[in-house]
């Protein structure tokens, strides 16, 4: 990666421009073409550098709810919890930490009935306790990180 792509990823990190070409605003910034930058941002995504390149929604505002889950997964059983939590499309983070509980999901869905339905599905296809951790009151950060 070079101060080109960092140039980019700065770029695009904290906002993508609200364009019909956002991309050839990028290039515009960077010095480069519409296709170059597009080269460079999919060249970082074959190389894993960017996982994904999408909106981040608060799902407040468009009347969704969410929780943090957790719960106690032995190691021998790992690749079976993250192939079954990922699974769902409401699971939008799905992480393993040490200590106890060891591995963590955030659900968003719809409504609260739906993140119940996720939760007692996980619970019974792994015989084990979710905790279920909604959110009392939200402290939102702004992050970014400066890569040059």
């Amino acid at each position: 990666m070079d101060g080109t792509d960092r140039t980019i990823l700065n770029l695009i990190n904290l906002a993508l421009p609200l364009t019909g070409r956002p991309f050839c605003e990028v290039a515009r910034r960077v010095g480069l073409s519409e296709e170059e930058v597009i080269a460079r941002i999919r060249d970082l995504k074959e190389r894993g550098v960017i996982r994904r390149l999408g909106a981040v929604i608060d799902p407040r505002k468009i009347e969704w709810t969410a929780t943090l889950c957790a719960a106690d997964i032995p190691e021998s059983r790992l690749e079976e919890y993250a192939s079954l939590v990922g699974g769902y499309a409401e699971v939008t983070h799905n992480y393993v930490r040490e200590g106890r509980p060891n591995c963590w999901f955030t659900i968003i869905a719809p409504d609260r009935r739906r993140i119940e339905e996720v939760v007692k599905q996980v619970e019974q296809a792994l015989d084990t306790k979710i905790l279920d951790l909604p959110a009392r009151k939200v402290f939102k950060i702004k992050v970014g990180f400066d890569l040059e």
